[in-house]
């Protein structure tokens, strides 16, 4: 689909929600990339009776160049390369090594703040819906596929308003569905799919993270047991 525009990134995740309704999930969970995915995926997923958590990875900005992405380092501290720059990463090793550890060390920040709210959720044998607020090179999106596809989730599914086709094509084998409500052939940045493209604070990030966790613990439906058992508390 081309030209698809979103009111705002609330907008795009319930139009992500009338494609994702229907389905079949086992106790789904909801992973958000902070900070911009939460807003996208804090609708859906009230709508479909999911648990929310984040799902944490960073850019690794190309020297004098920080829009750029080489990559991406995840939570667990995986990198990804983006494939055209692999080849030339022997040339500033010294300057990847630099920025894995800065972007780790705003990870584990982040860890500790959005912990605070609400525990880590367990990932093994459920329904798992990754979502961002778009995809611009996928860079985060693939090192975040793979932490959480290291801990056995029963499915995997991709859901983004807006990404280029080519971004998807290298996503698409890396999880059991995609879902993506636009592709335009003319793609600048993610913001520029958006009427408001506002920033999402931390406090905004954690304000949806402990509603959502306030409502799971509190869901009739799963009971203390169920609760209890689809998060682990991290130390």
């Amino acid at each position: 689909m081309n030209g698809v525009r979103f009111i705002d990134r609330e907008d795009a995740g319930l139009r992500l929600v009338d494609r994702l309704r229907g389905r079949r999930f086992e106790r789904l969970l909801v992973l958000a990339i902070p900070r911009g995915g939460l807003e996208i995926a804090a609708p859906i997923a009230r709508a479909l009776d999911g648990e929310l958590d984040v799902v944490l990875s960073r850019k690794l900005r190309a020297p004098m160049q920080p829009e750029l992405a080489l990559g991406a380092v995840s939570e667990s501290g995986d990198v990804y390369l983006n494939p055209q720059f692999a080849g030339i990463s022997g040339a500033f090793p010294q300057h990847l090594e630099h920025e894995r550890t800065f972007q780790m060390a705003e990870i584990e920040r982040r860890v500790e703040r959005f912990r605070a709210v609400r525990p880590k959720a367990g990932i093994a044998g459920r329904s798992v819906i990754i979502v961002d607020d778009g995809i611009a090179t996928g860079a985060t999106l693939i090192a975040a596929l793979g932490t959480v596809r290291a801990q056995a989730p029963r499915e995997l599914i991709v859901a983004v308003p807006v990404a280029p086709e080519e971004c998807l094509s290298v996503v698409r084998p890396l999880c059991d569905d995609l879902v993506c409500l636009s592709t335009p052939a003319q793609f600048y940045a993610v913001g520029a799919h958006y009427e408001s493209f506002e920033t999402v604070t931390d406090e905004r990030v954690v304000e949806l993270l402990a509603n959502a966790w306030r409502r799971t613990r509190e869901s009739s439906a799963m009971g203390p047991e169920a609760v209890s058992g689809a998060s682990e508390r991290v130390r």
